[in-house]
């Protein structure tokens, strides 16, 4: 292999991956030491030193940040009271066309889309529940979320039928 062809591999390699080119330096100068070619090790190690000059010192952390912040997603957070369904609504629909049932793991909430899985937990006892979002308060409702009897009986506030909640927003898909 040539000198040119080397100096326009490592050339394209610049432009497309940056840490790969170093270690690629690195490489051809000890196979440049070994061969005793001292002008091909300098003429390598000059290019190297001139490329890591030419690279903004914190180029690799906003990298490393940025993956990281993909990988990372905000939760929604949100903190409120919650009650529970009176029986008069067994049996009908729900705002999303669904058949209401006291004893299925769903809620009814006026801040998040309808089909959004969320996490609700008591703040008193720390027992938490995991829901599908399938209808909506009343709008004049302060309310975050309304229970079916079924969470509010895993929740453990039924004989209170008010408590004070952490609902976290999971997304659009059921975890299993």
């Amino acid at each position: 292999m040539g000198k040119t062809n080397f100096l326009e591999k490592n050339i394209l390699l610049i432009n497309n991956d940056i840490p790969l080119t170093c270690i690629v330096h690195l490489i051809a100068c000890m196979k440049c030491i070994v061969k005793k070619q001292w002008y091909v090790f300098y003429l390598i190690l000059l290019s190297a030193i001139s490329i890591s000059f030419l690279i903004p010192s914190n180029a690799f952390a906003q990298t490393d940040i940025a993956t990281k912040t993909k990988l990372v997603k905000s939760k929604k957070v949100l903190y409120g009271l919650a009650s529970f369904y009176s029986n008069s609504f067994n049996g009908k629909k729900t705002a999303s066309g669904e058949i209401f049932s006291q004893n299925k793991f769903t809620c009814a909430c006026n801040v998040l889309p309808l089909g959004t899985w969320i996490k609700v937990t008591n703040i008193r006892n720390g027992r938490s529940v995991i829901l599908k979002t399938n209808d909506r308060l009343h709008p004049r409702m302060k309310r975050i979320v309304d229970l079916t009897k079924a969470a509010a009986i895993k929740l453990g506030y039924v004989a209170t039928g008010l408590t004070r909640v952490k609902v976290e927003v999971l997304g659009k898909k059921p975890i299993k």
